[in-house]
C-alpha cells in the first residue's frame, strides 16, 4: 500500500516538475541561486571591463595633450633660464666695469686698496683665499619629532632635517669667529643677505637651497676652524650631530673662491656730504 501511495504523491519526477516550473517563470525568477549568481558575477564582470576598456581609451587620448603642455613648460623654463643667465652675465660685466672704473679714480688719491676693502667687505667683488669648508646636510634616516620637540616649532616635520635657525646659527658664529666672506652653496653673503625658511625649504636671499649646504668662509683657516668649534655656535652644531644625525664635516683649504654678491643695493646710506633721500626706505635686516 505504501507503494501505491508514493506513485500516486509522485506521479511525475523532479525533472518535470521543474521544467513545468520555467515555463511558468519565463523571467528567470525560479532559476536555482548558484545560476543566478554566475549570472549576476558576469554581468558584473562585462561592466567593469566596459568601465576599464573606456579609461584606457580615454588616457591615450590624453597622453599627447599632457605630453604636450609638459615639453612646452620645458621650453619655456629653458628660455626663462638662458634669459636670467644672460642677466646675470651683463650684470657681471657691468660690475667689472664699474669696479675698474673706481679703482681707476681712486688711484689718482691712492686710495685703491680701500676701494678693494670695501668691495670685499660689502660683498660687491669676488675673493679667494685660504679659509674653511663647512658641510653641513641632513641626517641620513631622519625620524619624525614627537610633541613639544623645539626643533619642528618653526615648521619643520623632521628632527633630522637642518632648518634656517641652524644655518643662522653656522653664519653667525663663522662671522664671530674671524671669517671675512662667506657663500652658502655659491651664494654670497652680504651684510643684507637674510637666511629664512619657506615651508621645507631653507632660502638665502630668496633663493631656495637644497641639502648638503656647503660654507665656504674664507679667513685664517686653522686659527677659524678651532674657533668656530670651540664657540657656542660650534658646539651647538656638534650637538645636533648627536642628537639628531645631522652631518657635519669641517676642514681647513687653502684657497676658496667665493663669488660676488648677484646684487649689492643701498636703500638708506648716502655717500659723505650728500644729503638723504627724504623718502627713504629701511635697511633691510642683515642675517636672522
Amino acid at each position: 500500500m505504501s507503494l501505491i501511495t508514493n506513485v500516486m504523491d509522485h506521479s511525475l519526477d523532479d525533472g518535470y516538475a521543474e521544467a513545468a516550473a520555467r515555463k511558468k517563470d519565463p523571467g528567470g525568477r525560479g532559476l536555482p541561486k548558484t545560476l543566478r549568481a554566475r549570472l549576476v558575477l558576469a554581468g558584473g564582470l562585462v561592466l567593469a571591463a566596459a568601465v576599464v576598456t573606456l579609461g584606457a581609451a580615454q588616457a591615450r587620448e590624453a597622453a599627447p595633450v599632457v605630453a604636450k603642455e609638459r615639453q612646452e613648460l620645458i621650453d619655456r623654463i629653458d628660455r626663462e633660464t638662458a634669459s636670467a643667465d644672460k642677466l646675470q652675465r651683463s650684470v657681471d660685466a657691468l660690475r667689472a666695469d664699474v669696479g675698474a672704473r673706481q679703482r681707476q679714480a681712486l688711484s689718482h688719491s691712492g686710495d685703491d686698496a680701500g676701494a678693494d676693502l670695501v668691495g670685499v667687505l660689502s660683498g660687491a667683488t669676488a675673493v679667494h683665499g685660504p679659509g674653511v669648508k663647512l658641510v653641513v646636510d641632513d641626517a641620513k634616516e631622519a625620524s619624525t619629532g614627537g610633541d613639544g620637540d623645539p626643533r619642528i616649532s618653526s615648521g619643520f616635520s623632521d628632527t633630522g632635517r637642518v632648518r634656517d635657525r641652524d644655518m643662522q646659527r653656522v653664519v653667525n658664529g663663522l662671522w664671530q669667529s674671524g671669517a671675512e666672506a662667506i657663500a652658502i652653496n655659491g651664494q654670497r653673503l652680504t651684510a643684507l643677505s637674510a637666511i629664512r625658511a619657506a615651508g621645507d625649504a631653507i632660502l638665502v636671499d630668496n633663493r631656495p637651497l637644497v641639502p648638503p649646504y656647503t660654507v665656504l668662509a674664507v679667513g685664517d683657516g686653522q686659527r677659524l676652524s678651532s674657533r668656530f668649534q670651540n664657540s657656542a655656535d660650534g658646539l651647538y652644531l656638534h650637538a645636533l650631530q648627536d642628537d639628531y644625525g645631522i652631518r657635519t664635516a669641517i676642514s681647513v683649504e687653502n684657497d676658496l673662491k667665493l663669488p660676488a654678491a648677484p646684487t649689492v643695493i643701498l636703500r638708506t646710506a648716502q655717500p659723505a656730504g650728500t644729503s638723504a633721500q627724504p623718502n627713504a626706505q629701511k635697511t633691510e635686516k642683515g642675517t636672522s
